[in-house]
């Protein structure tokens, strides 16, 4: 079906072949979708550079702390598609302003009463969740705005609030080391707060929402194969992207002795290539097709991961890992290109079923190499695996690009 889309006045659009991206959609909702993305994304992946202080207060083994920086990735995965659904039922500014309530509350009862178990950061993943589980309404809430043309660089400018990661791990070892790492779950919530009141004022649902259904219509995608296929191609992509966020400053610290601070520093140089490429990934799909974009993507990060696992010194890891980085965010930028080709219509529970393919990809990351370097005392064989999971994805995008090209319509480059 033909896309719709507004100015920023919620008026028809003029010709889309001749209206530039920033008067082809809504600003002001962009930058709004971008910043609750962004702080969401922050808090997501708390635990991880969290991790090694918590481990030490705790006593955890390298399975528990692979274990609790996964749960908050399986936990969003999951909420995904709840988000999906209440988009398409609620709209995506109500949706959002729920989410967010959940998660300032849960940060602020956490940091209140304190976190003082493995049990207990389970439960503090499970809320964290919620925070993941915005992608699922970020992305639609600004996507709707835009006629497929501009699809890949909207969703990827709303994508690349993946940034928040690079908050995470710059701020909070600092953070915990000035003020003790429970005291940086109430920090949180100061800026959370402040996007909050952002978010409500500038957020405004498209004009082109698609009527109210059945629920078992949602599920209706997944009777097509092509949403099976965008799903894994995610896994991966998103899945390495945020898993590694969660996991290197465990690496880092476990493998070269790092201090939490400097694992941190690391953690954000390599998380900030893969952010800042998103919506460059979006871009690059939007002008060489988003299936070209993936298979250089599977390329480049089988061969950093596989390099990854060898690597012996710092200086090696890091270079690898910013480099299956920037392949990885350059893909999740590709796979959103795709995604509203195909799916326009169901774009709200398709995002929240392929966000939730790409959060058990990270889940699986994360949890493995914690659960590889307790049984073989190396991160190398879960390194490994995700590189062939990558190598699968490539053979898998070599597979249906014949047929996306003949039977997709969008008008947009395949």
């Amino acid at each position: 079906m033909a896309t719709a889309y507004w100015d920023r006045e919620g008026e028809a659009a003029s010709d889309p072949a001749t209206t530039s991206f920033w008067k082809a959609g809504h600003a002001p909702t962009l930058i709004a979708a971008f910043l609750y993305f962004d702080l969401a994304f922050m808090v997501w992946v708390l635990l991880g550079p969290l991790a090694p202080m918590i481990a030490k207060t705790l006593a955890l083994t390298p399975a528990e702390k692979g274990l609790m920086v996964a749960t908050p990735t399986l936990a969003g995965a999951l909420l995904r598609v709840v988000n999906g659904l209440l988009v398409d039922r609620i709209g995506p500014k109500r949706s959002g302003a729920i989410s967010q309530i959940i998660v300032i509350a849960g940060l602020f009862l956490a940091w209140l009463m304190g976190v003082n178990s493995f049990g207990g950061t389970l439960v503090l993943g499970v809320i964290l969740g919620f925070a993941g589980a915005s992608f699922a309404i970020a992305l639609p809430l600004a996507s709707r705005w835009y006629p497929p043309e501009h699809q890949g660089k909207a969703m990827g400018l709303a994508g690349m609030g993946n940034s928040g990661t690079v908050l995470a791990s710059l701020f909070a070892p600092m953070l915990a080391k000035a003020f003790g790492w429970n005291a940086v779950l109430g920090l949180a919530c100061i800026p959370l707060s402040i996007v909050f009141v952002a978010y409500m004022i500038m957020a405004k649902d498209a004009p082109n929402a698609p009527p109210a259904k059945r629920l078992v219509d949602y599920f209706e995608p997944l009777k097509s194969a092509d949403a099976w296929w965008l799903m894994a191609f995610y896994a991966v992509t998103f899945g390495g992207f945020v898993g590694l966020a969660a996991s290197l400053p465990i690496y880092f610290t476990d493998q070269f002795g790092l201090t939490p601070i400097i694992a941190g520093y690391c953690t954000a140089a390599c998380v900030f290539a893969g952010s800042l490429v998103r919506p460059m990934g979006g871009a690059l799909a939007d002008r060489i097709g988003g299936v070209k974009a993936l298979m250089i993507v599977y390329v480049v990060a089988a061969l950093a991961l596989a390099g990854v696992s060898q690597a012996t010194t710092l200086a090696s890891a890091l270079a690898l890992f910013v480099l299956a980085m920037l392949a990885l965010g350059t893909g999740n930028g590709s796979v959103f290109q795709l995604v509203p080709q195909r799916f326009q219509a169901e774009i709200g529970v398709m995002t929240g079923l392929v966000g939730m393919a790409g959060g058990i990809g990270g889940f699986y990351l994360a949890s493995s190499l914690g659960l590889a370097k307790q049984l073989t005392g190396s991160f190398a064989p879960g390194f490994l695996i995700f590189a062939g999971l990558a190598v699968l994805a490539l053979l898998g995008v070599a597979l249906v690009k014949a047929k996306w090209r003949t039977n997709w319509t969008s008008g947009a480059r395949i």
